[in-house]
This record gives C-alpha cells, sequence and structure tokens, in this order.
C-alpha cells in the first residue's frame, strides 16, 4: 500500500502543518519555542519574602536567555539575594529589592536557529495606601439642605472596602436619605439635626495586603430652621419642600467605557425634601432582564457586559416639586484577541510560498507589529519579503528564512503576542517510532502501530506484514500511513510487521512486533447474597488470563465504586484468599454493590453481586399513646429499619414505678405488619412503654420509652389459679396456689376467700378470708374428697366467681395385705407372679403400686449352706402380676408382695416358696494345649467356676484350618461325658496343620458358651533325617544351598501374606471365628436341642425384642441376657404377650428336640 509523491502532497503538507499546528520531533534541530513564562502584571506585596519570574523554552540546541527591562537589556546582579536558574531564564529576587525591580520586562529565548520572547511582563510594586493629612472646616448646612461627605481613599492593591465610621468605631447609619457612593463619598438627601457630630470618618480597608487607613474625622453641624426646637429630633413636615438634584454624578451627561466582560455600575443619588424616587431606562431600547437595582434603585448593575449593551443610559429622580435627569453614554470595549487561534508554526521545502497570517479583533481596532527572532521585520519586496497589515509573505522560501516571527497586536486595552516557527528545508524521513516496537493487544480488540515520520518533502508510508503488502478490510491505515489500524484482531495477525517511509531525499523503515493475546474473562462471577451481620461473607470471583500477562495481571474489588484497598493488618476485615474476597464480621456498613475485577496491562472483565446484610431490626421510633379508656389504651409507632429481613412480631414491654422499678417485662405480641397494639392494663399501677421488633435474625434494641401512664384502681380481673390440695397428715388438707402478681392486685388490700366443703354430700361451703396463697383444713377424715374454690379481692370489690377444684384430704398406710398370690417359673431367672389385688377402700390413699419382696434361701449345689440374700423391685400402678427377673438358677425362695400408697407400705403378704431349674454352665476359664505332636495334641482345660445344675460333661469341637485363608476344611466333635474330666488326648491329627478347638461344660439343661484356641501340629520329622544323610555328600551341598534358599524365600513370602489376612498361630479375630465354615458339623442344622444351647453356640444372650427395655426396678440389665425365647414361650399367653405392666412382649418359637450326637469315627480321642 504505497502512496505516490508529488507537488500535491507538497501543497497538501503545507496546508496541513499551517492548519493543524506543527510538531517537530526534538531530535530535529529547531528554534526555541517558549513552553512557560510568568503572565504580567505581577504585584509584588509587601508581604512576600520573594518573587520569582519564570521563562522557559525548549529548543535543539538548547537555548539562551536574556531580558529586556524598560527596553534596555537587563544584566542581573550576581548577588545571594537575586537567583537565576541555569536550566533556564527564570530569575527570583528577594522583597528587599522590590523596589527596583519595578517595571516592564520581555524575556527572549534564543539559539542558531531564532529567538523567541514573551509578551511584556510588567512588575508592579505598591506603596502602602494612605490618606493625606489635612487640616477641614466644619461643614454648615441648612437643615433640610443636601450634604456631600467627600472621602478621596488612596489607591493600592484591590480589592478595596469603603465604609464611613465615627472615631469610636461605629458604622453610620444609612438608609434611603443617607447612602455611601461607589466612589467613597457620603450623601445625605436632605440634612436633619441629627446630623450634627465632629467625628465622620472614611475608613479604607485593603484585604490583601492587610491594611486599613482612615480619613481626618470631618464635622459636620447642621442649623435648625426654628432655632427655639431644641430637640434632637426634627418634625420632617415642618421642612419646606425641595426640589430634586443629583449629588452624583454631576452634570447633565457622562460617558462610560468598559471592557467586555466587566460589570456595569451606574448610580444616581438625589438630593432633596421629600426623598426624590429614581426610575432608569434606555434610550431607545427595553432594559435588559439581567439588570440589578438595588441602594433603594439608586444603583444599577448589569454583569458581564456585551456590544449589545452599550448605548444610553438616563435614570431620572423626582419628587412633588420637579424632578432632574442625567444621561449615561456606555460604550463597551475590547482588548486585542485572536480572531480563531494564533497563527501556527509551518515546516515547508526550500522554493515554496510562506504566508503568516496573524488575524485578531479588539476595539478600538488594535495595531501589528512584526518581528523576526526579535527584531522589527519590515517589507522587503526586492528579497521576496513583503508585510501587508496582518499578513507576512515570503517568496520562494529559502533555509535563510527559517526562524522565529513574532506578530504583536496591541491597543489601549492590552495586546496579544504570538511566536511563528518557520522551518525551510529538504529532508530524507527520520523514523520518530523505535524499531523493533512490540505491541500487544487482547484477541478481538483494535490495535493501532505507530510508524512517526519526520521529512521534508512528506513521505509515501506503506506497511507490509512478513514480506507482504497488508490488505483486508480489517486493516486501515491512517494520517498518510503513519499509523496502521487492525479492527477485530485475530490469534493469526500475530507477526512481524514491516513500516517504509521515503521522499525525494531518501528512505527508512522500522520492524514492529504484534502478539494477540488471549482476553481476560471471569468464568466463575461473584453472586448475590445475602449474609447475616456479624458472620462472614465470601465472594466469589475465578479468572482466567493469558499467562504472558501474569506479571500485570490482578484482581481488584470495589465496592459501590470505592476500592478495597488491602491491608495486611490483623485488624484488617477484608481478606483477599485466591480467588475469594472475605468479609469477617458482616456489619450494616458492607451492604453494597461489589465488583471483581480482573485486569491485565491489556484489558479487563468486571462482574457485580450485591452483598445484602441481614440484620435484628431498628428500635421502632415515634410511640404514642391514645384512646385512652380507663385501663384500656392504644399504642402506635413508626417501624425502623428491617435491615432486609421482614418484620415478623412486635413485642410491648411495660414498666411500673411501684412494684418492681426499673424491670421490663413482656406485655402483648402483635404481627409484624401491624404498628399498633391495643394494651388491657392493670389498675391502680404507673406505666411507661417501649417496643421492639422481631425478625427471622433475632430481636432487636427497643424504642426509647413512653411518658408515664397511671391507671385507675379496679377490682381484681382473675382469681387465683393452680390450686394444689395435699394431705400430709391423715386428718388433714392443706390447700394452697399461685397468688396473684403484685402488678395484678389492681388496688390496696388484697385477700383471698377460702371456700370448701364435702363432694357428694349437701354440704354447706365453708369460708375463710387469708392473706397468704395457702390455708390448712384439719379434723377431716382419710381421703376424702372435697370442692374447693379460691376467690380474689381488695379494697374496690371482688374478683370473677372461680370455678370449683376437687382434692382429697390426708392419706394413711394401707391396710390389707395382697391376697392367692401365685408363682409360675418362666426359666432359670424368671418368674411371673400373680396376686388379687387389695380391697380400694383398704389403700387409704392414693394406689401407688405394687412391692414383690424375694429370699433365696438356699442352693442345691450346697444345700447345706444357709443363704440369706434378699432383694425386691416395686411396679407402680394398678396390677395383678408381673415378670420379675434376677434370680439364681437351682436354687429355693421364699416370696411375698404388698402394696403401697404416697403415705407408706401395707402388709405383706403370706409368703410362697418356689424353687428355680438347673442352667447352662459357664465359660471354661482356660483351654490350652500341650505335648503337641505331628498326628496328636493333649488338651487340658478348667472346669468353670459357675455350673449353674450338676455337670454331666463336655463337648468338644475341633476344625482343621486352611493355611491362608483359616477357612475350615474338616471339622470333628467329641462328647465327654466324665464331668471330672480335665484333658482329653486327640489323635489322627494331620501333621504341620492348623486346627482350632472349641470346648463347652454342659448341664442337663444344655452347654455352655464355648472356650476356643488354635494350635498347629508339628511337621513330619522324616524329611529332616533324610536331609541329613544326604548333606554328607560333597556333591549335593549347592543343590541343598539353593533349596535352603528358596525355601526361605517362600517363607518369607508366606510370612508377608499371612501378615495381611491376620494371625497365622493362636486365637484369630473374633470376626474370622464367627465367620469360619463349621465343615461336618455345619451339616447338622442344630447340634443343640433347646434355645438356650443356642444362646450359648452363639456367644450371645437374646431378648424376645431388641426394643424391649428392663422392667422398672430391676437392679441389673445384664440379668435379661440369660432370657431366651423358647425358654419363655411355655408361659406366654395365648396372644403371645404379657400384660400392660410393662414385663414383657414377643413371640416365641416352639421348643426342639435334641438331636442325638455320634462318637466320630476318627480322629481317636482318649478322656483322662
Amino acid at each position: 500500500m504505497r502512496w505516490a509523491g508529488g507537488p500535491l502532497l507538497v501543497l497538501l503538507w503545507a496546508y496541513t502543518s499551517r492548519a493543524t499546528g506543527l510538531h517537530i520531533p526534538f531530535e530535529v534541530e529547531q528554534p526555541p519555542t517558549i513552553i512557560d513564562h510568568t503572565a504580567g502584571p505581577i504585584i509584588a506585596l509587601p508581604l512576600d519574602n520573594t518573587l520569582t519570574v519564570r521563562c522557559e523554552a525548549r529548543g535543539n540546541p538548547p537555548p539562551e536567555y536574556r531580558w529586556v527591562k524598560d527596553g534596555q537589556e537587563l544584566n542581573l546582579p550576581n548577588i545571594p539575594t537575586v537567583k537565576t536558574d541555569n536550566r533556564n531564564g527564570t530569575f527570583m529576587f528577594h522583597n528587599k529589592h522590590f523596589a527596583q525591580f519595578r517595571g516592564k520586562y520581555r524575556c527572549f529565548a534564543f539559539n542558531k536557529l531564532g529567538t523567541a520572547m514573551t509578551e511584556e511582563i510588567e512588575i508592579i510594586v505598591p506603596t502602602s495606601p494612605k490618606f493625606p493629612k489635612e487640616v477641614l472646616d466644619t461643614i454648615v448646612v441648612k437643615e433640610g439642605e443636601p450634604i456631600t461627605l467627600n472621602c478621596n481613599p488612596p489607591d493600592g492593591v484591590a480589592p478595596r472596602q469603603l465604609y464611613w465610621m465615627t472615631v469610636d468605631l461605629q458604622h453610620i447609619e444609612q438608609d434611603e436619605r443617607v447612602s455611601m457612593g461607589t466612589n467613597g463619598n457620603l450623601y445625605f438627601s436632605y440634612a436633619l439635626p441629627k446630623d450634627s457630630r465632629k467625628d465622620y470618618s472614611c475608613f479604607a480597608a485593603f484585604t490583601k495586603i492587610r491594611i486599613i487607613v482612615h480619613k481626618t474625622p470631618m464635622s459636620v453641624k447642621v442649623e435648625r430652621l426654628n432655632p427655639e426646637n431644641n430637640s434632637s429630633e426634627s418634625d420632617h413636615s415642618t421642612l419646606p419642600v425641595r426640589a430634586p438634584s443629583l449629588l452624583l454624578p454631576s452634570g447633565v451627561q457622562s460617558t462610560k467605557v468598559l471592557l467586555k466582560g466587566q460589570d456595569l455600575q451606574l448610580e444616581c443619588i438625589p438630593g432633596g425634601y421629600p426623598i426624590p424616587s429614581v426610575t432608569w431606562m434606555k434610550m431607545g431600547e427595553t432594559l435588559t432582564d439581567r439588570i440589578i437595582l438595588d441602594s433603594f434603585q439608586k444603583k444599577l448593575t448589569i454583569p458581564a457586559m456585551d456590544e449589545k449593551d452599550q448605548g444610553t443610559y438616563m435614570c431620572t429622580v423626582e419628587n412633588s416639586a420637579g424632578k432632574a435627569v442625567h444621561y449615561f453614554y456606555v460604550t463597551v470595549e475590547e482588548p486585542p484577541a485572536w480572531l480563531t487561534e494564533p497563527p501556527q508554526s509551518q515546516l515547508t521545502v526550500i522554493g515554496s510560498e510562506v504566508r503568516i497570517e496573524c488575524s485578531v479583533t479588539g476595539k478600538p481596532t488594535p495595531a501589528i507589529t512584526w518581528r523576526k527572532n526579535g527584531e522589527i521585520f519590515r517589507d522587503d519586496r526586492v528579497n521576496n519579503r513583503q508585510v501587508v497589515d496582518d499578513t507576512v509573505m515570503l517568496h520562494k522560501a529559502g533555509p535563510e528564512d527559517s526562524g522565529v516571527y513574532q506578530c504583536e497586536a496591541s491597543n489601549q486595552h492590552g495586546s496579544v503576542l504570538a511566536n511563528i516557527n518557520v522551518l525551510v528545508m529538504d529532508m530524507a524521513p527520520l523514523m520518530l517510532t523505535k524499531d523493533y516496537r512490540e505491541y500487544a493487544v487482547i484477541e478481538g480488540g483494535d490495535i493501532i502501530m505507530n510508524c512517526s515520520v519526520f521529512s521534508s518533502p512528506p513521505s509515501s508510508i506503506s506497511w507490509t506484514k512478513e514480506g507482504t503488502v497488508i490488505e483486508g478490510e480489517r486493516f486501515h491505515v491512517l494520517e498518510n500511513g503513519q499509523f496502521l489500524k487492525i479492527i477485530g484482531t485475530e490469534k493469526g495477525d500475530s507477526g512481524i510487521y514491516g513500516c517504509t517511509a521515503s521522499n525525494t531525499e531518501g528512505m527508512s523503515s522500522l520492524t514492529a512486533l504484534l502478539d494477540v493475546k488471549d482476553p481476560t474473562k471471569i468464568v466463575a462471577p461473584p453472586q448475590d447474597v445475602q449474609i447475616i451481620s456479624g458472620t462472614l461473607a465470601q465472594l466469589m470471583c475465578r479468572t482466567e488470563y493469558d499467562r504472558s500477562l501474569q506479571d500485570t495481571f490482578e484482581v481488584i474489588w470495589r465496592k459501590d465504586g470505592q476500592e478495597i484497598v488491602h491491608s495486611p493488618e490483623e485488624s484488617s476485615r477484608h481478606i483477599r484468599e485466591g480467588d475469594q474476597l472475605q468479609i469477617m464480621n458482616v456489619n450494616l456498613s458492607d451492604q453494597g454493590m461489589y465488583t471483581c475485577i480482573a485486569r491485565t496491562s491489556l484489558d479487563e472483565d468486571n462482574a457485580t453481586a450485591f452483598l445484602t446484610v441481614l440484620d435484628v431490626p431498628d428500635a421502632p421510633m415515634s410511640l404514642k399513646i391514645s384512646d385512652q379508656d380507663s385501663r384500656k389504651v392504644t399504642l402506635s409507632w413508626t417501624p425502623g429499619s428491617d435491615h432486609n429481613s421482614t418484620v415478623t412480631e412486635f413485642v410491648v414491654e411495660y414498666e411500673e414505678s411501684h412494684w418492681e422499678p426499673g424491670r421490663w417485662k413482656e406485655l402483648q405480641k402483635v404481627a409484624g405488619n401491624q404498628a399498633t397494639a391495643e394494651l388491657f392494663l392493670h389498675g391502680d399501677l404507673n406505666y411507661q412503654f417501649r417496643v421492639y421488633a422481631v425478625n427471622a435474625i433475632g430481636p432487636g434494641p427497643p424504642s426509647e420509652a413512653t411518658e408515664r401512664l397511671k391507671t385507675p384502681p379496679a377490682a381484681p380481673d382473675r382469681s387465683p389459679e393452680n390450686i394444689r390440695i395435699h394431705g400430709h397428715l391423715p386428718h388433714e388438707m392443706d390447700i394452697s396456689w399461685d397468688p396473684l402478681l403484685p402488678t395484678e392486685y389492681n388496688g390496696p388490700g388484697l385477700e383471698y376467700k377460702v371456700s370448701y366443703r364435702k363432694l357428694e354430700v349437701e354440704d354447706k361451703w365453708q369460708e375463710h378470708l387469708v392473706t397468704r396463697p395457702s390455708f390448712i383444713v384439719r379434723n377431716t377424715s382419710t381421703f376424702a374428697p372435697y370442692e374447693i374454690k379460691i376467690q380474689s379481692r381488695n379494697s374496690l370489690g371482688w374478683g370473677p366467681e372461680p370455678k370449683p377444684v376437687t382434692g382429697y384430704s390426708g392419706e394413711d398406710v394401707p391396710t390389707a395385705a395382697p391376697r392367692n398370690v401365685a408363682v409360675e417359673v418362666i426359666n432359670t431367672t424368671f418368674l411371673r407372679v400373680s396376686w388379687s389385688p387389695v380391697l380400694p377402700a383398704t389403700v387409704r390413699g392414693h394406689l401407688g403400686g405394687y412391692n414383690i419382696y424375694w429370699k433365696r434361701i438356699r442352693s442345691f449345689l450346697s444345700p447345706d449352706d444357709v443363704l440369706e440374700e434378699s432383694d425386691s423391685m416395686s411396679f407402680p400402678g394398678k396390677r395383678t402380676h408381673a415378670i420379675v427377673p434376677g434370680f439364681e438358677p437351682f436354687s429355693e425362695y421364699r416370696l411375698t408382695v404388698n402394696v403401697f400408697n404416697k403415705k407408706g407400705k401395707g402388709p405383706k403378704s403370706d409368703p410362697v416358696t418356689f424353687n428355680t431349674p438347673e442352667g447352662v454352665p459357664g465359660t471354661v476359664p482356660k483351654l490350652f494345649a500341650s505335648n503337641i505332636r505331628e498326628d496328636s495334641v493333649l488338651l487340658e482345660w478348667v472346669p468353670p467356676p459357675v455350673t449353674n445344675g450338676i455337670l454331666t460333661g463336655y463337648f468338644l469341637q475341633y476344625h482343621r484350618l486352611n493355611e491362608t485363608s483359616l477357612e475350615v476344611i474338616d471339622s470333628f466333635e467329641l462328647n465327654i461325658t466324665s464331668p471330672d474330666a480335665t484333658q482329653v488326648q486327640l489323635g489322627g491329627l494331620v501333621g504341620g496343620s492348623p486346627f482350632r478347638f472349641d470346648l463347652s461344660a454342659c448341664t442337663q439343661a444344655g452347654c455352655g458358651p464355648p472356650q476356643a484356641q488354635e494350635y498347629r501340629t508339628v511337621v513330619a520329622a522324616g524329611v529332616g533325617r533324610s536331609e541329613a544323610g544326604i548333606a554328607t555328600q560333597r556333591w549335593f551341598i549347592g543343590t541343598l544351598c539353593a533349596v535352603a534358599l528358596l525355601t526361605l524365600v517362600a517363607v518369607i513370602v508366606c510370612f508377608v501374606t499371612k501378615n495381611k489376612g491376620g494371625k497365622y498361630a493362636g486365637m484369630p479375630p473374633r470376626r474370622q471365628q464367627d465367620t469360619v465354615s463349621m465343615g461336618k458339623v455345619k451339616e447338622k442344622e442344630d447340634l443343640f436341642p433347646d434355645a438356650e444351647s443356642r444362646g450359648m453356640n452363639d456367644d450371645t444372650y437374646e431378648y424376645s425384642d431388641s426394643d424391649e427395655k428392663p422392667l422398672k426396678g430391676a437392679r441389673d440389665d445384664t440379668v435379661w441376657d440369660s432370657v431366651s425365647r423358647d425358654s419363655l414361650v411355655d408361659y406366654a399367653e395365648e396372644k403371645g404377650e404379657f400384660d400392660e405392666d410393662g414385663s414383657f412382649i414377643g413371640e416365641y418359637a416352639g421348643p426342639r428336640s435334641r438331636d442325638s450326637v455320634s462318637e466320630p469315627s476318627e480322629p481317636s480321642a482318649v478322656a483322662e
């Protein structure tokens, strides 16, 4: 994409340079350009320590500086109080030199290519303002005549404030008659005697320099028209009418010249009596609506004057005696100003035409002065240099015409100055952009690559990518090729780009590198969340970005547009961990919009979420009590903020000052959508109320309390409740009740009326008045029913009539014992006891239940020993039987039953004697093997300490186990019929195999739980002898070593395998024991004939129901472990369950006959 050069391009370049301004790179030699200077005028104030005058320019070569003061070269003195800056033309001087530096200055910056200059900078050093010392004569006027007191204030640093005061600093009062003009003079439309005084003084304040000065006091004497009237106040009605006159301004007409934008102020201050009125008009036009009239319409102000505001203004002052007028001729002028913009610097080729225009405006028309390099530039047609008013033309310009041209336009109101750099030159392209500059852009974004060139004439610029000319609608060449813009970049746009610039003077090129990167994305944005105040808030912001931008990647969080600054301090509540922002201890100030910004140096992505803070409600406000009707009032309030959780209820609390001052109690609750509550109050109390709101978060703070509210006294609103009747003694009845709260008294003199009579008997009510909440009725029948009622009263009347309650007088111990006591033995440890209940009249109180007592007399294992083991159980409620646990097998017992109530126990029944059957023995405590050989083992054991009957022998099972899995391979069993045996010799075993031995002790009731042990038989000894014989042969020694090594490896592998699966020798874990297959024994469905034996085989005892709980009063929960299902079935009722006494419920299977056990054919065993 190349651009053809030519004359048209040169003209375009010249036009562009003038139209848009010239930027010459600093690498190119160029004349100075003023970039900073102090604008005048400069006022040196007395309070300033120093004064600095700036002048700074840039250029190549770097410029030098000189100053001109009042048209003469300035040589700054080399003294410490005057300093210059070596880098520029700025100088500074101390305030002691202020007067010496008063004047008009210009700064000149120059190098070999030209000179630039500033406009005039005037330094003004004001003198201290003061009024002249003068002797003033007393001003004598007649009463009714006008007075003018002249101020003539001194000039000084603006702003200046003027006012009139007395010597004791009292302001002179101003009104429609007395007013001060903008010139500072004080005007009296007419004089009164009270105006006579000797201390009128004009004050001038200069705030910027902090100076106040005042004029010599003036004396005024007003002579009375009627000398006989000595009053200080004159009667205005006696003053003669005086025709109007203008105290300000004087004459009939005046001229006002203002600059555009200034405020116009016109004054007409009249004299005369009565005070003349003032009116304003503009001749030939209507007054603008921007006018401001003040000081009783004596002053007219038009702000920001414009040309349309100039003209003739007239003020008219008029009273009953005549009128006077004054004309103001107002002209609006303006200082010089650029018509559009200052003339721009130019770059052009040799031989071209140069035209510099200096278009200004101003009134009067500004005069234009042209300079070149600070020197007056005049018309020189011989050298093709022409100056025509506001235009300079250079024909066929050459290098010698280069320089700085100055255009200065001025009139009486000011001046403007422009420095115009003109460069006439031919130059080959100079690349201003760095070669091999790297550009990065996010995929899909736009990128502009720079190829800035300086040349004269302008260069033709082309762009290529990796040697190929760039084409396509996404590629745009801008500003004559100095910029390449790619729209909607793609990954394929990455690569090497080339830019080539050429003109008639030469060629230059550069290389640019473009890298299109992946965009930054927020893949898991934060979600709107509701957080309870005081808890932890977590906002997630997971991002993806181009890893080559990792050094510039950052995640920023903002709340409501303000960045959350990360602080490493422990006190900071904002913690950023990875992709999360955590806010500790959230409060209401944390609510708002949170923005997560993920950004790199090239792009950014953002996502927002709103964090809602839930908190308890604010306190209600504006509580108001209304609609008071005796003890019923309406309380209303204005709800506070619910803090994003709907109010569910309002709670009204009260505090009263008589009984519990300072203690707040709940009075009433109302729904959360209400803001009123009707309150029913107790009498004779001084209330105040407050309200708090409740939402899902919790209760909020209470409101401010209301004013006190006093309720009138009244009779009680209720009678006592929760009446309790007790009979601690047989012939007494104790009556007690919950008393009324003190706040419920409703008045003084609270008492209770206790009324009682026998139930079901036509008896009169017995009544008693008491003050305490209890009463004892004496000499009653034992356990007789009564009706009782309690009624409250105070000095204002009775409470409501109460409903009677029923109670009983005191109890006594029962007098009769249960009869027909019978015992049914369920199994070795459980009984079913039944009896006939006692008559209700003999209970003499509330039936508590029945006690069962038993005593173990002897054990049939030691019939000669006398035992004294007693125990008992209580069974509450009305019942006729109970299931009793906890008995010992094979024993003789004696049992009795009695009834009890709250007062005590009745007499015991006649005793019943019974026997418990034999039970299965306990576990053999020790089982061990000795004399273990290849095919036999000697088993020895210790008899069980608890036999629960007469031992009949032992039952032995032994199983050969698998080497690795420990599963049962073969099973064998043996009945040992000798009860005194303690060992058995087993033969026919397999050598080198593991065995498990299970031994149980047996009685006529069955066999008990087994004791299990594991042992291994030894390996056959013949193998060792053959190996020993072979070992004598020398040639076989090597072979034996190899075999030994392999055997060792095999043993190690086997050992490791065994360790993974469990213990190899000894007792396996219980879980493995339970899962061992029983082999041959397993073929026999059930070796043991009854359920008790099966229970022992499983090593557990079963309840009838896993959810059944022990009977109340049981001594030991483990007693139930000896109860089996089969042993209870014979004693169950037809429905298979016991009664409601809580003893036992469940179904049971019928008993099974015991299978015969055959002696094993092998291996053989001998019992000893």
